[in-house]
């Protein structure tokens, strides 16, 4: 009985000799191979290219990289303040001081002085006049002072001369480059071409006599009863001023008396004065500095704990903010007629 069961062939068995043998893919030998000789190893398989090496950087390369980050975002964000965004801020500004200056003209509070009812003085960036020269297609709202940071939105009167219509002499100062570039072509104006300036007093025609540079005779005074207007620019390539070009233009219509001036040339101040920079607001430069910096050094810090991709995605529109903010204070440092 053991020996009849042990005869048995296995189900194993039974199956292998049901089915069919599987033919196994003959692999041709290689050339000039001979019977009785040992074929040639296998060539191992491509696995694709070797992976890099890690690179690990030193502390010092670390902190000259993050250096030169920081310097680079800077100045991106100078560039792009002067070139794209100023000119926004520009247009934006305009905007707001044609509806303020308009609705000053409908209700006759526009000031046609440097002092208010209450004796105190205009604020600077405040609307006093609408210059007009078609010649050039210029249209800006004039304000009030002539800082680095007031003819960001516009030409700015000077404050220790008359406004423009009245009798004397007022100067008119605007940028050639940056935010909106006013003033960048008054030099191609002719003598006889004309142009208009709105104040609250009416509406003021005036000709344009020359242009002239440092070491041209200037025109003869007006008389008492005279009105003259000096429009003052950046001469030079642009964002590279090498001086000053005036175009002095005579007031044609009627003139309109003087308004009361407390500010003098004695009293006005430097950075009011022609490619003068405003050094009043350096400590918003520094804390704009300090700002930028603790960006840039939580940006360092969250790279090796959240990754890379996470940590751009969070901190690039935060650190172009505070770029920018970096950059429009060193703005304010730079000439007035830039």
């Amino acid at each position: 009985m053991m020996s009849a069961k042990r005869s048995l062939p296995s189900t194993r068995h039974l199956l292998r000799a049901i089915r069919p043998a599987q033919a196994r893919p003959r692999i041709a030998p290689p050339r000039g191979w001979k019977p009785g000789q040992a074929l040639p190893p296998k060539p191992p398989r491509w696995a694709g290219p070797a992976p890099s090496p890690r690179v690990v950087l030193t502390v010092r390369e670390r902190r000259i990289r993050g250096s030169l980050t920081m310097i680079a975002a800077l100045i991106f964000g100078f560039l792009l303040q002067v070139t794209v965004v100023g000119q926004l801020q520009h247009m934006v500004a305009q905007q707001q001081l044609t509806d303020t200056f308009r609705l000053q003209l409908a209700e006759g509070t526009a000031p046609v002085s440097e002092g208010t009812v209450d004796k105190v003085l205009l604020a600077d960036g405040a609307p006093v006049a609408l210059i007009d020269i078609p010649a050039l297609g210029v249209r800006e709202v004039i304000v009030e002072g002539t800082g680095s940071a007031t003819t960001q939105s516009g030409p700015g009167h000077r404050r220790d001369t008359v406004l423009p219509g009245q009798a004397g002499v007022s100067v008119v100062m605007g940028r050639a480059a940056a935010y909106g570039a006013p003033f960048a072509r008054i030099q191609e104006l002719r003598p006889g071409q004309k142009f208009t300036v709105l104040t609250g007093q009416g509406t003021s025609t005036f000709s344009v006599i020359g242009v002239r540079y440092a070491g041209d005779p200037a025109p003869a005074s007006p008389r008492a009863d005279q009105g003259r207007l000096i429009l003052e620019t950046a001469r030079g390539p642009a964002f590279v001023p090498s001086g000053i070009a005036r175009v002095d233009a005579e007031l044609v219509s009627e003139t309109y008396p003087a308004g009361q001036r407390q500010t003098s040339f004695a009293t006005l101040r430097p950075a009011e004065r022609e490619l003068a920079g405003d050094t009043s607001t350096v400590w918003a430069l520094v804390f704009a500095l300090q700002f930028f910096l603790l960006v840039e050094l939580a940006a360092v810090w969250c790279i090796p704990r959240v990754g890379a991709q996470k940590t751009w995605i969070v901190f690039i529109p935060v650190g172009v903010l505070s770029g920018l903010v970096v950059a429009d204070q060193v703005v304010r440092l730079l000439p007035n007629l830039l």
